[in-house]
């Protein structure tokens, strides 16, 4: 590759976004190279969802998909108009990754492994004869005349293109590239940035015995009156449902203790809880206390909802007063869970903040500052629930920037 090569499209980033976009406008005829920090494409897709990768929601509904986006989806509709859940799954579908819809509607490949997510957009690549520089640290957009007509890489060398699109990602999980690069380029140029703050990120508590159970995980209870999962790990708590409420606990402890109750017979009444305690120390009258309250609650909880209750674990099942077991039945109703904070942009799945949605062009992803600029991905400034949603957003804008900078070059092509 020479220093006057000229392409037709380049790619800034090698995550999801990026490859989709490189992906679909090489499809479209254009040549492409895609520029990429990292020794290798997909660094932090292959650790999504645990290295299982949450590929999209199944709902087919674009507007019931689009009011999980908060106040984003107004802006978002043209974009998903034209790509959206269904054509996500065909996509991969008919590159031969087969899916499955788990829980709340998650899809994840039937292979378990985000490998295989990588795979399929590797191979479309190669498809298209793209070109990967990896390796590669952008460190700005280059503006000659009021156009964006390359980028500069960290060793002084310039690569020119007729359309850019930067698919640079936010600043969650720093180590595997996301440093929030692109930000600074697009505020050089003259791009409104909103500063980028945790949004989907794990949570640091106060309380010890919570740590003590890390590893542990409970589906079906409810945390703060939403149902849902919970992970218990060594500094706090985790899990789909803490994520989608971590930006929210952010903004309240600014004004003070955030204190959450973990609910763990949501679909039980504090009458039919006492009733089940009742039965459970008749049938266990001789045992003690610790003993036998694992039938009723998870094992590794047990000792826990005794100690919290302050009823004496030694204590044998027929000498528990009415007392002592309502005490025991309410708590297990609201276990009080206390937040020390957010773990911040290192373990955070997402971050809030990003490019002023007003400055995007969204039936094209162009970049309203510059016609030949495209901005997709984590760059934007979408906040959006855990479970699917992230990696949609980055399939549907990496799909609609790429073929609208492939077409444009098409056009250009065609006029002259």
């Amino acid at each position: 590759m020479s220093n006057t090569s000229l392409w037709d499209v380049i790619v800034v980033g090698g995550g999801p976004a990026g490859m989709m976009a490189a992906g679909t406008a090489a499809r479209h005829g254009a040549k492409v190279i895609l520029i990429e920090k990292n020794e290798a494409l997909g660094k932090k897709l292959l650790i999504t969802g645990g290295g299982r990768c949450n590929v999209t929601n199944a709902e087919f509904d674009t507007r019931t998909l689009l009011a999980k986006f908060k106040g984003n989806g107004k802006f978002l509709f043209s974009a998903f108009s034209q790509w959206s859940v269904r054509e996500t799954l065909d996509f991969f579908h008919t590159n031969g990754m087969e899916t499955k819809v788990e829980n709340e509607l998650r899809v994840f490949p039937v292979s378990d492994s985000a490998r295989s997510v990588l795979n399929v957009l590797v191979g479309q690549m190669k498809k298209g004869n793209v070109t990967v520089l990896s390796n590669s640290p952008v460190t700005e957009i280059v503006i000659e005349k009021g156009m964006v007509v390359g980028v500069r890489l960290a060793g002084k060398k310039m690569i020119r293109g007729r359309s850019i699109i930067i698919a640079a990602g936010g600043t969650s999980r720093p180590e595997t590239g996301s440093t929030g690069d692109g930000f600074a380029w697009l505020k050089k140029i003259g791009h409104a940035v909103i500063e980028p703050t945790p949004s989907l990120v794990p949570l640091a508590m106060k309380d010890a015995w919570i740590k003590k159970l890390a590893g542990v995980k409970l589906d079906a209870v409810k945390i703060n009156g939403v149902r849902g999962k919970i992970l218990f790990t060594h500094v706090g708590i985790s899990g789909p449902t803490i994520l989608n409420m971590s930006k929210d606990i952010g903004e309240l402890l600014k004004y003070g203790p955030v204190v959450l109750s973990l609910d763990l017979f949501p679909a039980t009444d504090h009458g039919a809880l006492d009733a089940a305690l009742q039965k459970l120390f008749s049938t266990n009258d001789k045992k003690k206390l610790g003993n036998a309250l694992p039938e009723l609650v998870q094992k590794s909880l047990a000792p826990v909802v005794i100690k919290l209750a302050g009823v004496d674990a030694e204590k044998q099942c027929n000498s528990i007063t009415r007392e002592e077991r309502q005490k025991l039945g309410r708590l297990m109703k609201a276990i009080p869970m206390h937040v020390h904070k957010l773990l911040g942009v290192q373990k955070a799945i997402i971050t809030s903040g990003g490019v002023d949605l007003s400055e995007v062009d969204f039936k094209t992803m162009r970049s309203r500052l510059f016609p030949n600029l495209y901005l997709v991905g984590d760059l934007l400034n979408v906040d959006r629930p855990s479970g699917g949603y992230s990696l949609q957003l980055c399939w549907t804008t990496g799909f609609v920037a790429g073929r609208a900078a492939a077409k444009r070059e098409t056009k250009l092509v065609e006029r002259f």
